[in-house]
């Protein structure tokens, strides 16, 4: 018959294994989700680029302005992931600096109230997209740092989850 402490000290024993195992799912679960904002941050980024693109294309900027800003959404929709940060910068602080279209004629002026219009509606998910994406990335590297992480390798061989310099500007 097994004595007391022999039951306690199994039990000790697989509470400890639990809480390991909950934590590396928990951590599994937090890679998972920095994943997953990444793919809803690209998306709508790429969406921005493409509204930029149908902005420049359109006819209601002069010709200088819609060269640079469909050469910038071009840029940002075919850039290297290491050159991914810079381009989507860049794009940024051109349709910044573009916000509010201003046309002659009733036919443009209506097609440039509709693109801006949709540009700030992608704008303001980029935005969305960028603080869920920053927190999933901070929540995972608070999880990392901890020392149970650490000592047991509970990351296996998963990257650190990075957070892009565009992701602090203005978009």
């Amino acid at each position: 018959m097994l004595s007391w402490p022999l039951i306690s000290l199994l039990f000790a024993m697989l509470l400890i294994v639990w809480y390991i195992s909950f934590t590396a799912s928990r951590l599994d679960r937090l890679h998972h989700r920095v994943e997953t904002t990444w793919g809803n941050l690209d998306a709508a980024l790429h969406q921005r680029s493409g509204i930029a693109l149908e902005i420049a294309r359109s006819g209601v900027l002069d010709p200088a302005s819609s060269v640079i800003l469909s050469t910038a959404a071009h840029t940002a929709l075919v850039a290297l992931p290491e050159n991914r940060s810079d381009a989507e910068e860049d794009l940024s602080e051109i349709i910044t600096s573009m916000v509010n279209i201003e046309v002659l004629g009733s036919e443009l002026a209506l097609k440039a109230a509709e693109l801006t219009q949709s540009l700030n509606e992608v704008r303001a998910r980029v935005r969305i997209a960028i603080s869920f994406h920053v927190e999933a990335v901070n929540s995972t590297k608070l999880q990392r740092s901890r020392g149970l992480i650490k000592f047991f390798r509970l990351a296996g061989r998963a990257p650190i989850p990075v957070q892009f310099p565009f992701e602090e500007i203005a978009v």
